[in-house]
């Protein structure tokens, strides 16, 4: 059988298997013997790795992008001397070759050496960070929504329809009757007095129709729980926005643009620039940004099946 055989791009190089626990790294290139060395996935352990690969002159170091697992090896290899490429495990599959897993990080060494590798696009330092904050604030926000949508469940066991008269419970009106609810257990027509506005289409009277029902004690347990958890989780929205804006106001000038566009909010806004950044550059066309934010589908299909596709610029997590 015939060896595959490459021209050499790139004088020294390292191929990186990364995995949970143990990052498997080889060395190569013009000066050294191929050398093929383990180590764990502890922080003093991958800077031991740095110094290696450094005290051998490595110029360029690749690894596939595993999980999670490539974040942390990334952010202590990363340094000016070295670049750290994450690369696409699909392209490797795609090239022609033997690959198991005992030679994985020597595979990734050779295909770098030849320059038959293309870093995926990883944001800088700055940006990752705001879009931990951004996306973890979005989690919280679901998190209240669920939390509101499973006090109308309840409401709902208790046979109160505020639901079924009002448009939305998110409202000021419906948000205070629902504590007088919790708080007492039942609404009286003072307390539709005291929370009216005309403006709301249901009448009084329909209203206090809607808040009769049978509340329990374990209903007022759940409740009250849930209240408690939605105002503990808003306390720390409140403070994420706030860190948000304190790390965005280098770019209040980017921010005022943006939101010129009509349907764009600040919190908008901010999670746009959190996912793609202020740098249009580093995109080679307009569709390497969409396939970048997850918004261009993919069209696979092979014998009438379709096949999930994987982004042209992986690694967006």
């Amino acid at each position: 059988m015939s060896t595959v055989s490459f021209e050499q791009v790139i004088l020294r190089g390292c191929g990186l298997d990364v995995h949970k626990d143990v990052v498997v790294a080889t060395i190569s290139g013009e000066g050294l013997s191929t050398e093929t060395r383990s180590y764990k996935t502890f922080s003093s352990s991958l800077t031991e790795l740095k110094e290696w690969l450094l005290s051998n002159g490595i110029t360029h170091a690749a690894m596939e992008s595993t999980g999670v697992y490539w974040k942390p090896v990334y952010k202590i290899l990363e340094c000016p001397r070295m670049k750290v490429w994450v690369v696409n495990a699909r392209h490797i599959k795609y090239v022609p070759g033997h690959k198991t897993d005992k030679k994985d990080s020597a595979w990734i060494c050779k295909l770098l050496l030849a320059g038959l590798l293309k870093p995926s696009y990883i944001p800088e330092r700055e940006q990752r960070e705001l879009r931990d904050l951004t996306r973890y604030r979005n989690k919280l926000i679901q998190h209240v929504s669920s939390n509101k949508n499973r006090i109308v469940r309840i409401l709902e066991d208790c046979n109160i329809k505020l639901s079924s008269v009002m448009s939305h419970l998110d409202g000021v009106v419906a948000t205070k009757l629902i504590d007088i609810l919790i708080d007492k257990g039942h609404v009286t027509m003072d307390d539709i007095a005291c929370v009216y506005h005309k403006r709301l289409e249901a009448s009084p009277e329909l209203l206090y129709q809607a808040c009769e029902g049978f509340i329990e004690p374990h209903h007022t347990y759940m409740l009250q729980t849930i209240r408690k958890d939605i105002e503990q989780t808003e306390s720390i929205l409140s403070d994420l926005t706030s860190r948000i804006k304190e790390v965005l106001s280098p770019y209040e000038n980017v921010i005022d643009l943006l939101r010129k566009i009509p349907g764009l909010d600040r919190k908008t806004v901010e999670d746009l620039i959190a996912e793609i950044g202020v740098d249009m550059e580093v995109f080679p066309t307009e569709k390497h940004l969409a396939s970048w934010a997850g918004i261009c589908p993919g069209n696979n299909e092979s014998a009438g099946k379709k096949k999930v596709e994987e982004p042209l610029m992986a690694t967006n997590s």
